[in-house]
């Protein structure tokens, strides 16, 4: 129960991150948020409420790839994930095929094999939770939302998989004629799959999965104009959102301004060029972020972690980061880590 907790609560949260990218907006490195990352790991493995987080840990090693100057902890943290392959995707025979899908990319990415990885063919594993219209699913009870189904389209693209263009066409299904990705699919036996189809409700806008798709989409190799059109239509969603202070709120349960859902939203409208808009959003991450200098302070030790918003930063200011609250900078930091890197560029669009 301990593991399916700490998968449902990854594949729902949104562990959900992305993936290194080449930038047209040439970002600059800006490794402390990677620096402090680095010495949250355990053997490899980063830790979340429950114990070793997979999910998590992936995340990790995401952020550090796109970071730069981790190399051997992007290798460690592979090698960790790839021992517990296993104990990521499945439980008690059931298979999660959103955490299939993040472990087929996070394979991709660290220049692992993805048909032997920990000795598993994720590939073959992941071609099995497609269903027939694209749309991915779990074997026991269904977990899968739009977060998992972007890993997939990336990662069966990118492994030559002949189920990568269902994927992908169910992925676009998810997009609202505003350019917003949903989070949750539609009940598997509803005539429409699309996301002008459901409710205010069941179709909300939610900036964060609309950032992640973002960055699966445009890391796909020899994108169709289809696809080119989703990540524009996305990109300009993300820009409208974007308030005049730079940040940006998550989906309906995160609507407050957050360093997740900003940072993310900088990665993702970074990649795609639109760096006046990143550089605005790493701004305002970079005040949750804490400085050098802090030596002698509660946050000592702490320099380059994010706090997920500013009551975050000010208790971390009195308080220091307790062990109840490091699992949300753990988080938070590896989704704007790499946004970070957009606070100085060389060249706009």
């Amino acid at each position: 129960m301990r593991h399916l907790l700490r998968l449902c609560a990854v594949l729902v949260a949104g562990l959900l991150t992305a993936t290194l990218l080449a930038t047209p907006a040439q970002a600059a490195r800006d490794d402390r948020a990677g620096r402090w990352l680095d010495g949250e790991l355990t053997n490899g493995l980063a830790e979340g409420a429950f114990g070793s987080d997979y999910g998590l840990s992936a995340d990790f090693a995401f952020a550090l790839k796109a970071i730069g100057g981790q190399r051997a902890t992007v290798r460690q943290i592979r090698n960790a994930l790839a021992d517990n392959v296993n104990a990521w995707t499945t439980f008690s025979g059931e298979v999660f095929a959103g955490s299939v899908a993040k472990a087929v990319v996070l394979a991709q990415v660290s220049n692992a094999d993805e048909r032997s990885f920990g000795g598993v063919n994720l590939v073959k594993r992941l071609n099995k939770r497609v269903t027939k219209n694209g749309r991915i699913s779990d074997s026991g009870q269904d977990f899968a939302n739009t977060i998992g189904q972007a890993f997939a389209a990336r990662g069966l693209a990118n492994a030559g998989s002949p189920k990568a263009r269902k994927a992908t066409r169910f992925l676009l299904k998810q997009q609202c004629s505003r350019g917003y990705f949903r989070l949750d699919f539609a009940p598997k036996g509803a005539k429409k799959q699309h996301c002008d189809a459901g409710t205010r409700a069941t179709s909300a806008p939610d900036t964060d999965v609309t950032a992640l798709a973002v960055l699966q989409l445009s890391a796909i190799k020899g994108k169709s104009r289809v696809v080119r059109a989703a990540i524009d239509d996305a990109t300009s969603w993300l820009e409208r959102k974007q308030k005049r202070n730079g940040s940006l709120g998550g989906g309906p349960t995160t609507k407050a301004s957050n360093s997740n859902s900003t940072g993310l939203a900088a990665w993702a409208l970074g990649s795609t060029g639109s760096c006046h808009a990143a550089v605005k959003a790493a701004r305002w991450v970079r005040k949750l972020q804490v400085p050098r200098g802090v030596g002698g302070t509660p946050l000592a030790g702490e320099t380059g972690a994010v706090a997920y918003d500013r009551p975050g930063y000010r208790a971390g200011k009195r308080n220091g980061i307790d062990d109840g609250e490091r699992d949300q900078w753990r988080r938070a930091t590896a989704q704007a880590g790499p946004g970070l890197t957009y606070l100085a560029v060389k060249k706009c669009r």
